[in-house]
């Protein structure tokens, strides 16, 4: 039976040839990534190389391995595939299907992709990092160095508004699915006990009431082995249960993709991975767990938290379709429609929440600085690339001028995470046995044991079969040769980890497994992890929990502090510290050398100069906050009337004066203030008003008396302070007496402001509040009026205020 995208082929063809770039769309089954590739092959318009990006690396093997099958021959020769630390292709090969960063290597080797004719983006919709970054580096070649270069993007699900309107000029063709009906059902699990346990209750019943394989989409590994141990021994004997994952090996992948034997079922228990690409042979029905695993990464603490979320509609869509792959199929969503109707359309693409550090090496090796010289589907998140900046100038890798030093060119050729290829860098200067240790660390690394011992050094003994692969590949990319260099020494790995990962050396600050990280972020490793008796380590592998502050160590090693120091000066800077003894009630001063936040050595400072205790000062007003110092009424005025100011008067540049610009300018305010203080006590006493007056230049001390004054002139000629707070509008305490005659409320910032009239009575009590002072005389007043005259008689009340003479004295004085 002929596949549904033979029926569009000719106008597919015929687009490709007129139009640079073309969109296609097709569902699952219809033969995009398993029958098309072949015919563009025999195209003779395409005499070059075609390539074709998969986001996964199981998808790009069973791709691959299907596309030469049907020419007959095995995967190197036509049709070939490689990805990291994987690649079987030869002189022969015309059609390379390739994953990860792997097109990304080939655009920057070679920019005018040399002898390609075609790259397809296959399973577009998924919005890799890689995809994105692939695609705007695909454009710029397009609009400059290669316009010959053909672009195809394939999907079942193509964001094609967004697509259009960033491609106005591709082509868009469309074809039918060849997918058989499934039926959707959906089924709520129960509110009580563990998510595992009643999924696999669920799975039970549904096995027991129907024929065929089933295909269950979990969110991750860990509920996968859990469900895995709830089902065993409880489903029928003829059913064999598979995971499929991508950290299991390719045995066990294929075990899981391939057709049951003869009489026996399969439920293969999966994440994501299975939604697209795969055909799993015999599925018939699908569970779909609603859920997604997902890694976002947090700009301010440089950390990748991993969330689990409600996958999108259109993630529905394709789970349910792959039990209509073969067959008529039925699909049991285990939540109610009505969550699934509030689902977002598409899923978040991968460039918004994640760690963006190794795409702007990429961007920057590519000449890019700035990233909107490229087109994006999603521009690149401001704060990911300011945290990225920070990284790369950490490890050495960016000039002074925002570009790539000559490390950081290096590195960049390394294709892998900056900070492995800090790491790697780093090796190079040192020995053999260095770069031996380092390739094993960036292979452990990459690709990390998903549970078990936490220490390095245990798996620097005992490497996974995949590990050697990759340093192979690493090897013969670094020295042209992929012969074994050097051994490996499990006494250099925390010395080379801390090349890569400075930021991350962690002390031990409690006997329960808690550290602090040289960035001053808290980590934890279990209690009775052997590791966690180790006073110093470098954390190589963390992840931000969900219910505690201090991130997950997954990986580290145990160092010494002082051979560290040896080994990496630049690391320690020594500072001035003061403290106060609350025991003895004095100021204490230190000497401290220091790894970012974590203390190596601290000796007292006997009389230290004034100098180092100002500079101690400031590091201590740091430390214990703004609120350290002392606040009296005045400074609070001023600091909120420049607040405000930011606010009410925005033409004007004004001083950040939040907690935050207040510590980050101390050098600039405070520190002129601080001549002849020598205690604490000196300290508190400093004028902060006066301090504070070292942000503003005499124009603007002038604009905001002015527009924001301290106290406003009442009718009685008195000055009355005037109230300032963070939120809302300032307020006036007053007496009434002395507003008789002001017909409108006061204003304050060019009038923009109304102030709050707190109308006191003669002995200052509060009478009225109001901010619509004319009303106030209108109505209000006569009550008021009603009321004083009884308990004030010697005070006047009289019964048109807006038009009496103000006053500050009794009836005897007044004049009215």
């Amino acid at each position: 039976m002929p596949l549904p995208i033979s029926d569009i082929l000719e106008p597919l063809l015929g687009e490709l040839q007129r139009s640079q770039a073309v969109l296609l769309q097709a569902p699952p089954g219809a033969g995009k990534s398993t029958w098309l590739p072949l015919r563009l092959l025999e195209q003779p318009w395409l005499a070059g190389r075609i390539i074709m990006l998969e986001p996964r690396r199981l998808a790009a093997r069973s791709v691959a391995q299907r596309l030469a099958e049907q020419l007959g021959e095995p995967v190197g020769q036509q049709v070939g595939y490689r990805m990291r630390a994987e690649s079987l292709c030869s002189a022969a090969t015309r059609l390379e299907v390739v994953t990860e960063g792997v097109l990304v290597r080939m655009l920057q080797r070679d920019p005018m992709l040399d002898g390609v004719s075609l790259i397809i983006l296959d399973e577009f919709h998924e919005r890799s990092l890689q995809a994105d970054l692939a695609l705007s580096l695909l454009l710029d070649v397009q609009s400059g160095l290669n316009e010959t270069l053909k672009l195809l993007i394939m999907s079942a699900t193509l964001d094609n508004q967004k697509l259009c309107q960033t491609l106005p000029q591709a082509a868009v063709v469309s074809a039918e699915g060849r997918s058989f009906p499934v039926e959707r059902h959906y089924q709520s699990l129960p509110v009580a006990g563990y998510f595992e346990d009643n999924v696999a209750q669920a799975v039970r019943q549904i096995l027991n009431r129907n024929q065929g394989s089933l295909l269950l989409f979990l969110p991750g590994v860990a509920e996968i082995r859990r469900v895995y141990d709830a089902l065993s021994g409880s489903v029928p004997s003829d059913i064999d249960l598979c995971p499929l994952y991508g950290a299991l090996s390719l045995a066990e992948q294929q075990r899981a993709i391939a057709p049951s034997p003869a009489g026996r079922r399969k439920v293969v228990l999966a994440t994501n991975i299975a939604e697209t690409s795969l055909t799993i042979d015999g599925i018939s029905l699908v569970v779909d767990s609603g859920l997604e695993r997902t890694a976002r990464f947090e700009a301010k603490s440089g950390l990748t938290r991993l969330v689990t979320q409600r996958i999108s509609k259109a993630s529905m869509i394709q789970r349910a379709g792959r039990a209509g792959r073969l067959m008529p199929g039925q699909c049991w969503h285990l939540f109610a429609q009505e969550q699934a109707e509030r689902a977002a359309e598409q899923s978040e693409a991968e460039i918004m929440q994640a760690d963006l550090s190794m795409l702007l090496m990429e961007l920057l090796q590519w000449g890019c600085r700035d990233v909107e010289q490229l087109t994006w589907l999603d521009r690149p998140p401001e704060a990911a690339l300011s945290a990225a900046r920070r990284l790369l100038t950490q490890l050495g890798a960016l000039a002074a001028d925002g570009g790539l030093s000559a490390n950081g060119r290096k590195m960049a050729e390394m294709g892998c995470d900056p900070r492995l290829a800090a790491m790697l860098l780093f090796a190079q200067t040192q020995s053999a046995d260095s770069l031996a240790t380092a390739l094993a660390l960036t292979a452990m690394l990459e690709e990390p044991p998903r549970s078990g011992n936490k220490d390095v050094a245990y798996w620097l003994s005992n490497p996974l079969p995949q590990w050697q692969k990759r340093v192979r590949q690493l090897c013969g990319r670094l020295s042209g040769r992929s012969e074994k260099i050097g051994r490996i020494d499990a006494d250099e790995a925390p010395f080379l980890l801390a090349a890569g990962f400075a930021d991350r050396i962690a002390q031990r600050r409690a006997n329960d497994g808690r550290y602090l990280l040289a960035n001053g972020l808290g980590a934890q490793l279990e209690p009775g992890d052997g590791l966690s008796r180790s006073p110093w380590l470098v954390a190589a592998s963390l992840l931000q929990g969900t219910t505690s502050p201090d991130a997950r160590i997954l990986l580290a090693s145990a160092v010494d502090p002082e051979c560290l120091a040896q080994r990496f000066p630049h690391l320690v800077n020594s500072q001035s510290a003061v403290e106060w003894d609350e025991e003895k009630g004095t100021l204490r001063a230190w000497r401290r050398q220091q790894i970012g936040r974590l203390v190596l050595k601290a000796s007292p400072l006997a009389k230290p100069s004034m100098e180092e205790l100002h500079a101690a000062f400031l590091n201590w007003i740091r430390t214990q906050g703004i609120e350290a110092l002392g606040w009296d009424d005045d400074a609070q005025q001023l600091r909120l009337r420049m607040l405000r100011a930011q606010e009410w008067l925005p033409g004007s540049p004004w001083p950040d004066v939040s907690d935050e610009g207040l510590l980050a300018s101390l050098e600039r305010w405070l520190l002129p203030s601080l001549e002849g203080v020598k205690d604490i006590k000196g300290l508190k006493q400093v004028s902060l008003s006066k301090a504070l007056g070292q942000l503003l230049d005499w124009k603007q001390k002038q604009q905001l008396d002015a527009a924001l004054p301290s106290a406003y002139r009442v009718p009685t000629d008195s000055l009355i302070p005037i109230r300032y707070s963070a939120e809302g509008p300032p307020a006036l305490a007053v007496r009434l007496q002395e507003m008789f005659g002001e017909k409108q409320t006061p204003a304050i910032a060019d009038g923009r402001v109304a102030l709050v009239v707190e109308l006191l009575s003669p002995a200052h009590r509060p009478l009225q509040i109001t901010q619509d002072l004319a009303a106030f005389w209108q109505g209000a007043y006569r009550d008021v009026q009603k009321e004083m005259k009884g308990r004030y008689p010697k005070h006047v009340w009289p019964d048109d205020p807006a038009n009496a003479v103000p006053t500050r004295r009794t009836k005897r004085f007044y004049e009215g």
